[in-house]
């Protein structure tokens, strides 16, 4: 799986700290704490004729993310949304769209990784691109990866940092292998997610999910299982091993590049009968339908 260019992009308007700049144009100073060393929180937003889905939660998920790292100033939730209104009207997006929604510690008087250095800030940036879900409806192939997830006590995954090294190296041996996506373990061996997505399985009729042990607070993710609970569906959320996994009738991906995707091969073996599930279909269609209706307007 590999994202292609979209011809509607080229002339995209990007937004920095209220600055409307063509892509070409649009920068952030070397002394910025995104490019000093990953310091920034991030969220990815889905826009649905004209809605953002769970935009209010997205936000709480930033903010939060930006307390636990202490930052100094973070703006309050008018402020983005109207940036984020701004950059959709520049670029006369409605529907389509994925946007990612970064904020930066800042710009630093000098290079360094000191907090107390950062003079001036944050640094919003607002990037909207068209672009539909990401993955394959076929069904996605996945390995699992020798690079582990980090528990709360290495570098809390309730924290949704924009340092994702440790998810690139596992997508570069999903790469060299040929599959879509890696599966990364926590440090005592169990399943937390992929490198892109949360993943969810399904036996003999019941939907399970690893534990947030060492992944993020996923919105879509929370949306399956309120959907799950709404429908009367079984769901467990747990410590899920690598055999449970091998053996599941069903498996899928759920995140908000992505939505929601069904695996149909992990390490070469096949899932179920390597085919998408029933309950996976059953869950994109409603998925779907929360998505047709729920979510904050933001184009009129």
């Amino acid at each position: 799986m590999q994202q292609q260019f979209d011809e509607r992009n080229r002339d995209l308007i990007v937004n920095i700290n209220g600055e409307l700049k063509h892509r070409d144009q649009a920068a952030v100073s070397p002394f910025d704490s995104a490019v000093q060393g990953g310091d920034a929180v991030w969220e990815g937003l889905r826009l649905y004729d004209g809605r953002i889905f769970a935009l209010e939660e997205h936000l709480a998920r930033l903010r939060h993310s930006a307390i636990a790292l202490a930052f100094e100033s973070i703006p309050d939730d008018v402020v983005m949304i109207t940036e984020i209104q701004r950059t959709l009207a520049a670029n006369r997006m409605r529907d389509g769209v994925h946007i990612r929604l970064t904020l930066t510690r800042g710009v630093k008087i000098t290079s360094g990784m000191d907090p107390r250095l950062n003079r001036s800030g944050p640094t919003l940036i607002v990037l909207a691109e068209h672009k539909p879900p990401v993955y394959s409806k076929k069904g996605l192939s996945l390995i699992i990866s020798s690079q582990r997830r980090s528990p709360p006590d290495c570098l809390d995954p309730k924290i949704h940092h924009a340092n994702l090294l440790s998810s690139i190296l596992a997508k570069i041996q999903a790469n060299a292998a040929g599959a879509d996506d890696a599966v990364m373990l926590d440090l005592r061996g169990f399943i937390a997610e992929t490198n892109a997505t949360h993943l969810f399985m399904v036996t003999r009729g019941v939907v399970r999910t690893p534990t947030l042990a060492a992944c993020p607070e996923g919105i879509t993710r929370a949306t399956v299982l309120d959907i799950c609970r709404q429908q009367g569906i079984p769901c467990d959320v747990a410590d899920i091993s690598l055999a449970e996994f091998y053996r599941a009738d069903e498996a899928f991906c759920a995140g908000t590049m992505g939505e929601l995707a069904g695996v149909t091969q992990v390490d070469g073996r096949r899932i179920g009968d390597g085919s998408i599930g029933p309950m996976t279909e059953r869950l994109t269609a409603l998925f779907a339908a929360r998505t047709a209706t729920d979510g904050m307007r933001v184009v009129d």
